[in-house]
């Protein structure tokens, strides 16, 4: 049987599905997010690592721990792993694509709902003894309701948050790399440029993968062109908008607003971001709930069993590793 090592504790029947089918286990049980020394200090020789979106797998570790022929992402993104590097190993990646659908759909509409009403600003002046009375001109936020939103990457997240959008009678855009039919006739959805998009949603929502092609290609230029008064929401990944050049677009009103559950550079935030009054930021919860985590948990297992037993895993980012 395999030497199984994961690099922290999941919640759900991951680890439990993993060592009833008589895999050896090891598991780094402290919140503590390891670093790449870490984990080769710790790991012993595991034939799997089953790792996290927080931690840095790249050639150096692999180098170090010739024995693993597979790296299981809890997460769907996976630009935490040097996958080139794993390919060229022979080493199976694989992540946890699907699971986390709905809960980050609905967490970008809380971010979208919190910054068009104010509820943050809101809830500290309840706190603080500011609320003295209802008042005709107090926090006077942004309609939702037939409001256009922008949704860049029309993925299965993206999608999902356009479905929402829908519910609101909301004016559908979209960018993708590909037209999308289905989501066009479900929501009445338009595909337009990322320029476009940018001229003329209300809210925007990111929702690109993160690659090269993708990195900062939310950046100065394409912020000075957003509609007035437009709120920017990313529960994508981070590295997507140049950080910089959104806190130089927030200082001058474009956008007008930001809602971030990512972060470039995570889980470092700009002193800037946090300083700024029309930005709200989240610690990276997109997927944060109990039954998604413990769906995610079931997805990762099912790949590394299948790795285990002598098949393809179910969701491999790198097929090359299998010959296409």
């Amino acid at each position: 049987m395999a030497h199984v090592y994961a690099t922290q504790r999941i919640p759900g029947d991951c680890f439990s599905l993993i060592a009833d089918a008589g895999h050896t286990l090891a598991i780094h049980t402290d919140d503590n997010i390891m670093s790449p020394a870490e984990i080769i200090e710790n790991a012993g020789h595991p034939s799997v690592l089953v790792c996290t979106l927080a931690n840095e797998i790249g050639a150096e570790l692999f180098d170090a721990l010739p024995s693993i022929r597979m790296v299981a992402n809890y997460a769907v993104g996976y630009n935490n792993i040097a996958v080139e590097a794993a390919t060229e190993r022979g080493i199976v990646v694989t992540n946890t694509p699907g699971a986390l659908t709905e809960a980050t759909a609905d967490l970008t509409w809380s971010l979208l709902l919190a910054s068009a009403r104010h509820l943050v600003k809101g809830d500290w002046m309840c706190r603080h003894g500011e609320f003295r009375g209802w008042l005709p001109t107090m926090l006077l936020g942004r309609e939702v309701h037939g409001a256009t939103i922008g949704i860049a990457g029309a993925g299965r997240i993206g999608s999902a948050v356009a479905r929402r959008a829908k519910g609101f009678g909301m004016r559908i855009i979209y960018f993708s790399r590909s037209r999308k039919l289905d989501l066009e006739s479900e929501t009445g959805a338009t595909q337009v440029t990322l320029v476009e998009l940018f001229e003329q949603s209300d809210f925007a929502s990111i929702h690109l993968p993160y690659s090269k092609q993708t990195h900062h290609l939310i950046n100065g230029p394409i912020l000075a062109v957003c509609k007035p008064g437009m709120t920017l929401i990313n529960t994508g990944r981070g590295a997507v908008i140049d950080e910089k050049a959104l806190i130089e677009g927030l200082s001058k009103g474009r956008p007008a607003f930001a809602a971030l559950d990512v972060y470039e550079h995570e889980p470092d935030i700009p002193e800037e971001l946090k300083q700024m009054p029309n930005v709200l930021l989240a610690p990276h919860i997109g997927s944060a709930t109990e039954s998604t985590r413990a769906r995610m948990g079931e997805v990762c297992a099912a790949n590394v069993l299948a790795f285990l037993s002598g098949n393809r895993p179910p969701n491999p980012v790198n097929p090359a590793v299998f010959g296409g």
